[in-house]
C-alpha cells in the first residue's frame, strides 16, 4: 500500500511541475508576440492620461517579473483575468467553448480506439497479409497527413460537393428538441473523423507489433497446446498485455489531439477552445490565449498521469521502476 502511494504522489508531484512549467512558458511566449496588447484595451486616440490609466487598471505597466508573480497568484485563486475584447472573465469565455472541445476530443479518442484496436487484432493474426500490408501502409501515410488538409478534403467533397454533411458551426440555428441533439451529432461527423485518420495510424502499427509479440510469448504458445481456440488466446490473453504500450499511447494522442483540436476547429468553424485561441490571436487577447492554453495543458498533463496510474494498474512493475 504504502508503494502506491509513493507511486501516485511521485505521478501527481511530477504533473504539478509540469503543470508550473507549461504555466510559465506560456506567459513568457505570449509576451515576446509581434504587436503590443495594450492595442486591445487602449486606443491610439486616447490621450495620454487616460492610456496610462487603462493600462495601470490591467496592470500592462508593470515590470514582466511583478505581472508573473500577480499571474501566479490570481491563478491559485482561480482567477484567469478579463477578457481585453469582450471585458468579461476569461472563466466565462472558456467555459462556453470547452463542451464543445471535450466533446469532439473524447469522441475521436474513443473512434480511434473501437477501430484501431480490430483492425490491429486482425493485422497481427494474420501477419504478412493483404490486410497487415494493407493496414501498415495506411497506417503509415495516416501518420504523415496533416489535419487541416484532412479537414478540407473531406469538407469539399462530404459537405460541398455530396452535401451529405454540414461544413461548419457546431449545429443548425432554429433546431430544437431531440433534432437538435442529431444536429449535433451531424456537425461533430467530419471535424472527429479528421482527427481519427491523423493519429489512427500510429494506434493501429503500435498495436499490431505489441500483439505479434505477445502470441509468440511462452503463455500463448502454453494455451495453444492446451487446446484453447486461437481467438481466446489473442483476446483474452494476449490482447490485455498487447494494451499496455498502447494505453500510453492514447495519453500521449490527447495532447496530439488537443493541438490538432486548435486547426480542426478553425477549419471547421467548430465553436471549441482551439477556435477561441484562434480569434483570440487576431484579437491580442492575452488573458484569454494564457488561460485557454493553461486549461489545455492542465487537461493534457491530467491525461497523462491517469496514464501513468493506470499503467500502473496493469503492470506492477512499473510502480517499484
Amino acid at each position: 500500500m504504502t508503494q502506491v502511494v509513493r507511486f501516485t504522489a511521485r505521478r501527481i508531484g511530477r504533473a504539478l511541475l509540469t503543470v508550473w512549467f507549461a504555466v510559465t512558458v506560456t506567459f513568457l511566449l505570449l509576451r515576446l508576440l509581434p504587436g503590443d496588447p495594450a492595442l486591445a484595451v487602449a486606443s491610439p486616440n486616447m490621450t495620454p492620461a487616460a492610456r496610462a490609466e487603462l493600462l495601470s487598471q490591467y496592470g500592462l505597466d508593470e515590470p514582466l517579473l511583478v505581472q508573473y508573480g500577480k499571474y501566479l497568484w490570481q491563478l491559485v485563486h482561480g482567477n484567469l483575468g478579463i477578457s481585453f475584447a469582450r471585458q468579461v472573465p476569461v472563466s466565462e469565455v472558456l467555459m462556453e467553448r470547452l463542451p464543445w472541445t471535450l466533446l469532439l476530443t473524447f469522441s475521436s479518442l474513443l473512434l480511434t480506439v473501437a477501430v484501431g484496436i480490430p483492425l490491429g487484432v486482425l493485422a497481427a493474426t494474420r501477419p504478412r497479409g493483404f490486410l497487415d500490408r494493407f493496414t501498415q501502409v495506411g497506417g503509415v501515410i495516416g501518420q504523415s497527413l496533416f489535419v487541416p488538409s484532412v479537414g478540407i478534403f473531406l469538407l469539399f467533397f462530404l459537405g460541398l460537393k455530396l452535401h451529405l454533411l454540414p461544413i461548419g458551426g457546431s449545429y443548425s440555428p432554429g433546431v430544437y428538441g431531440a433534432a437538435w441533439y442529431l444536429d449535433v451529432a451531424k456537425h461533430l461527423v467530419l471535424p472527429c473523423v479528421s482527427l481519427m485518420l491523423v493519429q489512427l495510424g500510429s494506434y493501429v502499427l503500435t498495436l499490431r507489433s505489441t500483439l505479434i509479440d505477445a502470441l509468440g510469448e511462452d503463455y500463448c504458445v502454453l494455451a495453444r497446446a492446451k487446446g484453447m481456440p486461437n481467438r481466446k488466446v489473442v483476446w483474452k490473453h494476449a490482447l490485455r498485455n498487447a494494451l499496455l504500450p498502447t494505453t500510453t499511447l492514447v495519453g500521449l494522442q490527447l495532447g496530439y489531439l488537443v493541438g490538432g483540436a486548435v486547426l480542426t476547429e478553425t477549419v471547421f468553424a467548430y465553436p471549441g477552445i482551439g477556435r477561441g485561441i484562434y480569434e483570440a490571436v487576431t484579437q491580442l487577447d492575452f488573458p484569454v490565449l494564457q488561460g485557454a492554453f493553461v486549461l489545455l495543458a492542465l487537461t493534457v498533463v491530467i491525461a497523462n498521469m491517469l496514464t501513468d496510474l493506470t499503467y500502473g494498474v496493469l503492470d506492477p512493475r512499473v510502480r517499484t521502476a
